[in-house]
This record gives structure tokens, sequence and C-alpha cells, in this order.
């Protein structure tokens, strides 16, 4: 992965002398919500949690290669994780009945996308794919359930790296696509396939994360 992110930098530095006889270098912000879940996987078992919504926000920087072409960098805060609501049963120290539990952590990621772009009307259509690679900043477990006739709330900060639960780095596959004004405003959809397995689990547990944005932008 880290290869293929360095091959889209050469080939973004390899575009700027064509970019400068097609359009200008163009940045852009860009803003919206998440809707993520965690896919679980142990021993031939699977299972995918309730989606968890949560935020994004960020910028990006549009290279042109062609007429029709450009590389995207961008550079994200973004809430990902996934929420489980059921029968706890009796798991110890008074917790019983009914709980849920959310589990939503936060990473700055970086996607670098190629990106084909289709004039449509006064503005344009666009579609692009690329890697990403994400480093883990924070984030909360949250954990609801009965104690006795009462009900409690856990908060536990999620922590990253060896001996944590969950691992630094997260590197996946991401889709995008949406439509921009000729004024520089654009609403955009993507899709974060996670590749690597988030958790520090004992055995071959792992945890892939799930992402559907959807937001507004603009370029400049």
């Amino acid at each position: 992965m880290k290869k293929l992110l360095l091959s889209l930098t050469i080939l973004t530095g390899l575009g700027l002398s064509a970019s400068a006889q097609t359009s200008p270098i163009k940045f852009g912000i860009k803003a919206g919500a998440a809707f993520s879940n965690l896919s679980f996987s142990s021993s031939g078992y699977s299972e995918t949690g309730d989606i968890s919504t949560s935020f994004y926000i960020g910028g990006t920087v549009d290279i042109p290669v062609s007429e029709m072409f450009s590389v995207q960098p961008g550079l994200l805060y973004i809430g990902k994780g996934t929420k489980q609501s059921g029968d706890l049963g009796d798991i110890g120290d008074g917790f019983s009945g009914k709980g849920e539990v959310k589990i939503n952590p936060f990473y700055l990621e970086v996607p670098v996308n190629i990106v084909a772009n289709f004039q449509a009307g006064s503005g344009k259509f666009f579609i692009g794919a690329g890697p990403y690679y994400a480093i883990g900043l924070g984030g909360k477990i949250k954990v609801k359930g009965t104690v006795g006739s009462s009900t409690a709330e856990v908060k536990e900060d999620i922590k990253y790296g060896d001996g944590e639960a969950f691992k630094r780095g997260d590197f996946g596959l991401n889709l995008l696509t949406g439509y921009q004004l000729s004024n520089g405003f654009n609403i955009h959809a993507g899709y974060g396939l996670g590749l690597s397995n988030v958790l520090n689990a004992d055995g071959d547990g792992k945890a892939k994360n799930r992402v559907i944005s959807v937001g507004l932008g603009y370029s400049f």
C-alpha cells in the first residue's frame, strides 16, 4: 500500500508539467456526515455492526494531468466505528439486560484518488477511486447497560498501538462521485473499504472499517 501511495505521488509530480497546459491546480475544502460500521470476523464467523453516525472535515488538492483526468490527494479528519445493541446477558459487575456499545475512533486520513471529470451543463460530474492511509488519533468507547434497576454508562478513551485494543494505522480503498457547479461548490458521496485489521486481537479475530460519506465541498 505504501508503494502504491508513493507511485501515485510520483505520478502527481509527473503530471504537474501537463497540468500547466490544461487547467490550474485547485484547492478544495469538504465536510459532511460519515456513516460507518465495522466488519468483524473470526474462525469462519463474520458479523457486521450497526451503522454509527459521525462526521468528516478536510481539504483536497486537485492536480489535472489531462482535460479529463486529475490526481486528487487529500487530508481528512474522520470518525469511524460502529455500535451494537442487544441483550448483554449477565456479564458481571451487576451489568445485565439490554445494553448498547458504541465504538467511535477518529482518524487523520490521507486519500490519493484518480478522478475522471465529465462536463454536464454548466458544471461537471466526477468519479474517482484510489487508496487511503489513516492514523488513529483518538475517540471513545461507550457502554450503556442496566445495573439493578438503574441505567449506567461507562466511557473510555480509545488508545492505539502495541498493547492497546486498536492498531494505529488503517489502510484501504475509497470510491467517490459527485457533481460540481461552475461556481466551485459541489455535492459528493464516497465509500471507504478498509482492507487492514484495525484490532490488536488475540487469535484470528479481525475488524475492518466500512464508511459511507455524504457532504458538500468548495473548490477555489
